[in-house]
This record gives structure tokens, C-alpha cells and sequence, in this order.
């Protein structure tokens, strides 16, 4: 697509472009990994051909646990749910569902999958046992009291407490070391055979610690020697935490996963990214040594930054993050999408706004619908969201074009690290999905409830507030006979009896035979009212 044609097909005439999205038709540019830090904060942003497709953030005080290693005291078996709460020395106890119990009877795990069919985040957060056979009951795996090691594989999300396995995982560059799961597996992503093939050969010749390994999406192209350094590594991490495990014999935290610089750099950099680039010094030079030890084909590829416009503003990506926290995400064609978060839905809308399109209704339907898939996509990277999605697109009549839509968001959705499963289109456009989250998305992570509506979203009207005040207040006089009626409200709603049931407030005074009195307190919430009578004061 040349410029010409991008500006004309986005609407250029009646839509405000920023230069950073104006500049994207003028030369392609290659993947960045932006990485800001300061006293309270890190955060992390990749940048592919100009757009923001992944952003992470970790305070210094909220920091994730995904991956770090607990000694946890076992405080309750649950048999009827078939899992176990384990205090691992956090606010809430983690929770321990029996499929992720390893029976230590049973030796290494043997998973039933396919070399050829691996998930690798799968392995990174935990091997789950898949056997055929009937799961072991948690009562005879567990009891209470009982101290074990664990590992946290989702953080605390909401009013839950953290997701754990005693399924250990060692992550590195190019493979998973697995001490619990007696399996050697390639990830999926590597869809060349011959590729597949060299590797496999490779691990073969490599002496594999007691355990597993999975061979990441990054080991592709790899050296022989690389993969053998990070075995190594991995293997002496391993008898270091168990080391330690041994020797202490306190509750808590016992190995953490790497900051969030260091994960980002492992998880992210790939030939694609041309640089990565730090506004802190310090950090800036300990990445360089990571790189150097871990990643030696990446050295030179770190850059500091100091210049007067912040990094992240250089390259939008607050403008990005702000764009994700809201609920409507406008189109370039003039389209736009919304996003509703629940607990574990994520519902999105996708609507043609003010694109009317060329040709004819179902061309401008499909050119939203495709819009909308890259942008659902990059959202849902952004957004973090998980759980069950629904995406609800606009109604298409041809067969051809509901497979055009459904081929473009199986392909976005392979740029995705997080594993998602896709369902066909149904005959109403909606398409369900699920995609797995390990931390809380980015609203809940960067948001709180609103104070005045307590997260719903909405609030009673005035009008119904009234109402319901006059009703109570017909109770009110029947269960007093004598005094007046006291009513404190917000003032807002005050006014509104006042200019709207005038009449009914003077009827209920009539067949009461009793003064009704308003009084308006201005700290109350608009749906908050108290009533008094000379009775009870």
C-alpha cells in the first residue's frame, strides 16, 4: 500500500492523524524494545513497524510473582473441590487445584502431547500432569501442615489469591527446563520441519539433567553451543533453588523470577528488533551484561537514551496506553470498537461509526471488520485481557467474506505470546475465543473501581431515586402516626422532587396529615437518603 492509497483508505480528509501514524507509511521500521525506568516504576513497551503492540508495567511495591519459587505450608485440603490453600507468605493464600499436585511416589511426569504440538507458555508456567489415568484424590497427595515448593503460576487477580503448581519451570532464552516432567517437546511455533528436525537432532546429542525441556520459539536458528549454555545454566539454577529450599525453613519467598527488564529482553528480542533501548543508565548497563552472558548474538544492540522529550513520549506509547484504558478505540477509517472488561469476559463491539465506505454495505463491512481484527488484536496484547472473549462483528451476508475475517484473526493472533483458542464465526458474526492471562489486565493494573459508582459504571437516576424516597416515606407514615417526616438526601434529588412531584409530595402531606421536610445534606451520595421522624430524634 503506497501513501496515497493508505491516506485516501483511512479517511485522511476527516480524520486527525499524529505524525507517528502519518510517518508509518513512510518507511517500514523495525521492531523496538523501549524500556523506562525510575525510582517507582518499570515499564516496558514493543514497538513493531511503529505501533505499540505489548506494553508491560511493574511498580517497585506491586511487584508480579508469575515464576517465582515458594516454600508454602499447606492450610487447608478442600476434597470436594479436589484442590488445596497454600500459605506461601502473601496477603491471601494460594490456591493448588490437584492436577497440579506432583506425586512424589510416581517420579517424573510423562506428559501425553505431541513433540510436534507443544504450547511453550504451557511449560513456562507450570507442567500440568495429563494422563489418561484417573488424577490422584488431593487428600492423598496432601495434608495439612504439610511444607512443599511451589511455584507461582498466575498472580493474584481481584479478591483470588495466587495460582499455584508444584510443577517446577526454569524459563530460559531457548528452552524450559522441566526437573518434574520427564519429556523433551518443540514449541509449535516452529512450523519448518527441517528446523524442527535440526534441533531435535541437537537435544539428542545434549546430556540432559534429570527432567524435561522444551525447546522455545526462540531457539530457532540457534547453535548448538547456545542451547547447551542455556541447558547448563538452567540446571545449575535448579540445584540451587533446591539447595535452598533445603536449608531454609521459613514460609515465603525462596527464588524470584528476573526483573521485568531482564524478562522482557529474554521473552521479546528476536532477529526482528534492531534495538533496544534504556533511559536508565545503570540499567542500561546491566542489560548489556545479560545480553553479553545470556543473548551474545544480540551484543551491541543496547542504546541509551537521554534526551529531552521522555522515551516514552517520543514513540507514543503513553498516547498508546491511554487509548487502551478507554472504552471506545476509534479506527482510522472512522470505525471504532468497544471493549466492556467483566471478571473473567471481555465483550468487544465493532461498529462502522461514521465510515460509510465506496462501493457498497457489504464492502464497507468487510474493510471494518478487517480493520477491526488487527486492531482487536494489538489491543488484546495491550489490554492484557484474558479469559473468555467474545467479539462481536458486524453482520456479513457472504460466506466468503465471514472466512476472510476469521483467516485474518487466526493470522494476528499468531503474533501473540499468550495462548489463545478460537472458535468459528457463528451465524449472528460472534466469534468466542479464550486467551490465558497470567497478570491483571491493564485496566485493573493501571485503574481502580470508581469511588462514586463502586466499579458498575452507572448510577441510579434522579428520578428513581425520588420514587423510591416517596415510597418510603408512605412506610414511613404508616409505621409513625405523628411528627413530621425527615428526609436527608443529596441535593440534586431534592431539587428534582421539588420541580417535578410537587403535587405528589403535597398529597402524601394531605393524606398523612403530616409535614414531609427535605433537607439536603451535600456530602451524601446522589443515591444515599436517610429518614427521620419527630419520634425517633
Amino acid at each position: 500500500m503506497d501513501l496515497i492509497e493508505a491516506l485516501d483508505n483511512s479517511g485522511f480528509n476527516d480524520w486527525e492523524w499524529t505524525f507517528g501514524e502519518f510517518t508509518r507509511y513512510l518507511e517500514p521500521v523495525a521492531s523496538q524494545i523501549l524500556i523506562s525506568k525510575n525510582l517507582s516504576e518499570t515499564r516496558v513497551a514493543l514497538v513493531e513497524n511503529g505501533e505499540v503492540t505489548d506494553f508491560i508495567t511493574e511498580s517497585r511495591n506491586q511487584k508480579g510473582y508469575v515464576g517465582s519459587i515458594f516454600r508454602g505450608k499447606v492450610s487447608r485440603v478442600l476434597p470436594g473441590m479436589q484442590a488445596a490453600f497454600v500459605d506461601i507468605g502473601l496477603d491471601r493464600a494460594a490456591f493448588l487445584y490437584a492436577g497440579d499436585v506432583r506425586d512424589e511416589k510416581e517420579g517424573p511426569v510423562t506428559l501425553d502431547f505431541s513433540t510436534a504440538d507443544v504450547e511453550e507458555d504451557s511449560a513456562i508456567l507450570g507442567a500440568k500432569k495429563q494422563t489418561q489415568e484417573p488424577i490422584t484424590p488431593i487428600q492423598d497427595l496432601l495434608r495439612e501442615g504439610q511444607e512443599i515448593i511451589v511455584q507461582v503460576a498466575k498472580d493474584p487477580l481481584g479478591t483470588k489469591g495466587a495460582r499455584i503448581t508444584t510443577h517446577i519451570t526454569f524459563p530460559g532464552r531457548f528452552v524450559v527446563f522441566m526437573p518434574t516432567v520427564a519429556h523433551l517437546g518443540i514449541s509449535r511455533r516452529i512450523e519448518d520441519q527441517d528446523e524442527r528436525a535440526r534441533l531435535k537432532s541437537i537435544i539428542a546429542n545434549i546430556q540432559i539433567p534429570n527432567g524435561g525441556l522444551i525447546v522455545r520459539t526462540a531457539a530457532e536458528g540457534a547453535s548448538e553451543d547456545a542451547l547447551r549454555a542455556d541447558i547448563q545454566y538452567l540446571s545449575k539454577l535448579n540445584e540451587t533453588v533446591s539447595n535452598t529450599y533445603s536449608q531454609s525453613k521459613k514460609i515465603g519467598l525462596i527464588h524470584t523470577e528476573l526483573d521485568i527488564e531482564f524478562r522482557s529482553v529474554r521473552d521479546f528480542i528476536h532477529d526482528g528488533v534492531e534495538r533496544v533501548i534504556v533511559d536508565d543508565k545503570s540499567s542500561k548497563e546491566e542489560i548489556e551484561k545479560f545480553i553479553q552472558k545470556f543473548l551474545p548474538r544480540f551484543k551491541g544492540q543496547v542504546a541509551f537514551y537521554d534526551e529531552k522529550v521522555s522515551l516514552f513520549d517520543k514513540y507514543e506509547v503513553d498516547l498508546a496506553v491511554s487509548r487502551s484504558l478507554g472504552r471506545k478505540v476509534w479506527l482510522k477509517s472512522g470505525g471504532y470498537i468497544v471493549f466492556d472488561e467483566a471478571e473473567a469476559l471481555v465483550v468487544i463491539d465493532i461498529n462502522t461509526g461514521s465510515y460509510v465506505g465506496k462501493k457498497d454495505f457489504e464492502e464497507t463491512i468487510l474493510k471494518t471488520n478487517l480493520e477491526a481484527v488487527k486492531e482487536i488484536c494489538s489491543q488484546l496484547r495491550i489490554r492484557n485481557c484474558g479469559g473468555i472473549i467474545i467479539i462481536d462483528f458486524i453482520d456479513m451476508s457472504k460466506p466468503g467474506n465471514k472466512e476472510a475475517v476469521e483467516n485474518a484473526l487466526n493470522e494476528e493472533l499468531k503474533k501473540d505470546r499468550a495462548k489463545t483458542n478460537v472458535l468459528g464465526m457463528s451465524d449472528l458474526g460472534l466469534v468466542q475465543m479464550t486467551r490465558k492471562r497470567v497478570r491483571p489486565s491493564l485496566v485493573k493494573s493501571l485503574c481502580e473501581p470508581c469511588s462514586y459508582c463502586d466499579g458498575k459504571g452507572y448510577i441510579k437516576s434522579k428520578g428513581y431515586i425520588s420514587h423510591e424516597i416517596l415510597r418510603e416515606v408512605e412506610r414511613e407514615t404508616v409505621r409513625t402516626l405523628e411528627g413530621s417526616v425527615i428526609v436527608h438526601c443529596h441535593p440534586d434529588v431534592a431539587a428534582w422532587i421539588y420541580d417535578e412531584e410537587p403535587r405528589l409530595l403535597e398529597a402524601l402531606e394531605q393524606e398523612s396529615c403530616r409535614r414531609i421536610i427535605l433537607k439536603v445534606e451535600n456530602d451524601y451520595h446522589i443515591e444515599q437518603f436517610d429518614l427521620y421522624s419527630d419520634e425517633d430524634i
